[in-house]
């Protein structure tokens, strides 16, 4: 199950908030802003509707929708949150949850959740007690601010599990502890150097798990482990035990990097999606670099990331929809992360070309590298284009780039593409284009139009322009005005391109441009003949 949809009204910040995932949504949906924004305030919906849905969550469950979290006299959570679930292949209503046969009696394991303040300092136990069912999820917080102590009754659930694999099993007791301790080692393993050596014996006084280190055979208890390596430990041993009980279940896991290097964080999110099945779904909120690096590198194709921007207003009516996941939106997303250090988030290709070289606090200003970014960045995420100035500047600056860049970073491509106009204004054919780029390093691209208005004021994005806008084309108008797309000067013609399309109202022209290029989809003529010229330098 997963949840494609939610509406959220008077509830803590939110006034009228709808994240809305698409008929298709993720198995990973990252919550990705600053402190305050409201990402957690996300979560807490999702909880305060659970009991009206069958879920129980946590140790106080129905006492965890507090008067505080409304913004308004109506309380009423059942009408103020709207969710729409996902399950193969069709949507369901909340109120339709009950009519799915595979859930309807397994509501009350919906949700799985962990609040950030997790309380893992301590482990022994003393003597041994009954736990009730895991699905039963009657333990742990409740809400995004309550404590969250799961570890010791995790641990007695470890026994249980232990005495009951064993006994259906008819195994002997070192063959059942060998099996669940590596079953829980190929996951800790994976995120720390540090693997469970015995599950201690609580007759004995020692009702903990031990733990040794690759570099050592000193055998040491879990309340010796620093605070890292607890939240590592609590939060795969949780997982590991809900496996079987939460499938289909949704996760809410908030913050989960506490305490947590960076490098540990990217592998315990790898781990985090192992031990939850690809039926249910993983809602986590974060803005810390491991976790964004892996939402970036190992799950880009099996996640969403809804951004929360830091000057939105929450007090409107927003809706929030997943990020593309390009250069651009990369970078914004780890300024939360890394502030001014975002330049660390490189590109793995750059490619210089014609435009305005002056740029102001990092930002693009040169029309072409804005156009062709917009263009290009959700196919090819990894490419940046730069303005780099006219014709000469152009190879004067990448050649420095190359010289100096490429040995830094000996992955990174620098590419040039330059305008059609390479001979200072005099006409240029295909046959002069093909042979000055036999003639030039595999770097070097150049246009098959003259530049870069000739793309975009050509008739197949100028028509989807005005269908998009309600404007009528005039096109034996445009006829008149453009002779020939391809070979003559278009951009001293953007007025009358304007009055071609009906607008009458007065549009800067360079935004005029901007707003063309998104019509310039993967789909159209304009954008193949693009593609072609650039990657694959036809």
């Amino acid at each position: 199950m997963k949840i494609s949809k939610v509406r959220i009204q008077e509830f803590k910040r939110f006034k009228d908030l709808t994240i809305d995932l698409g008929d298709s949504p993720k198995k990973i949906i990252a919550l990705v802003g600053p402190n305050g924004c409201g990402k957690s305030s996300v979560l807490d919906a999702f909880i305060a509707l659970g009991p009206s849905l069958g879920a129980h969550i946590g140790a106080d469950p129905y006492g965890s929708v507090k008067d505080n979290f409304f913004r308004s006299n109506n309380k009423n959570f059942y009408e103020l949150i709207d969710i729409d679930f996902v399950v193969d292949g069709i949507v369901y209503r909340k109120n339709e949850l009950r009519n799915i046969e595979k859930y309807k009696n397994s509501l009350n394991s919906l949700f799985s959740f962990r609040s950030p303040y997790r309380y893992n300092n301590d482990l022994n136990i003393k003597e041994i007690r009954a736990v009730n069912p895991i699905e039963e999820n009657i333990y742990g917080a409740s809400y995004s601010v309550s404590i969250d102590g799961k570890i010791e009754e995790n641990y007695r659930r470890l026994l249980a599990y232990f005495n009951s694999y064993r006994d259906d099993n008819d195994l002997k007791p070192s063959e059942a502890r060998k099996y669940v301790v590596d079953q829980l080692n190929n996951s800790i393993k994976n995120c720390l150097d540090l693997e469970i050596v015995s599950m201690g014996e609580v007759e004995g006084g020692n009702g903990t798990l031990f733990f040794k280190k690759s570099d050592s055979d000193v055998k040491f208890s879990f309340n010796s482990l620093s605070s890292g390596e607890k939240e590592v430990v609590d939060i795969l041993l949780d997982l590991f035990l809900r496996k079987e009980k939460y499938k289909g279940s949704i996760y809410l896991i908030d913050e989960p990097e506490l305490h947590i290097n960076t490098c540990i964080q990217r592998n315990l999110m790898k781990e985090i999606n192992n031990l939850i099945d690809d039926e249910g779904q993983i809602w986590i909120t974060t803005h810390s670099i491991g976790f964004l690096r892996a939402l970036q590198n190992d799950f880009i194709g099996n996640s969403q990331i809804i951004k929360f921007h830091k000057n939105i207003n929450l007090s409107d009516k927003i809706e929030l929809k997943p990020i593309d996941k390009n250069y651009n939106e990369w970078k914004e997303i780890f300024e939360t992360a890394l502030d001014d250090l975002t330049g660390l988030i490189a590109p793995k290709r750059i490619i210089y070309c014609e435009g305005r070289a002056e740029s102001k606090d990092s930002y693009e200003k040169g029309l072409d590298a804005k156009v062709l970014n917009n263009i290009f960045n959700k196919k090819y995420p990894d490419t940046l284009f730069v303005s780099s100035g006219g014709n000469t500047e152009l190879d004067y600056r990448s050649r420095i780039a190359i010289a100096i860049l490429g040995k830094v970073f000996n992955d990174l491509e620098i590419w040039v593409f330059k305008d059609r106009d390479i001979a200072s204004g005099g006409n240029v054919s295909e046959f002069d284009r093909q042979e000055y780029l036999n003639g030039q390093e595999n770097s070097f691209r150049v246009m098959k139009r003259w530049e870069i208005e000739n793309y975009l004021f050509d008739k197949e994005i100028l028509k989807a322009y005005c269908d998009k806008n309600g404007h009528q084309f005039d096109e034996s108008r445009y006829d008149a005005v453009v002779t020939d797309v391809v070979n003559n000067n278009v951009k001293d013609n953007g007025g009358e391109i304007k009055k071609c399309c009906g607008i009458t109202t007065p549009i800067n022209i360079e935004i005029f441009k901007e707003n063309l290029s998104n019509f310039i989809l993967s789909d159209t003529l304009v954008y193949k003949e693009l593609e072609d010229c650039i990657f694959n330098r036809k």
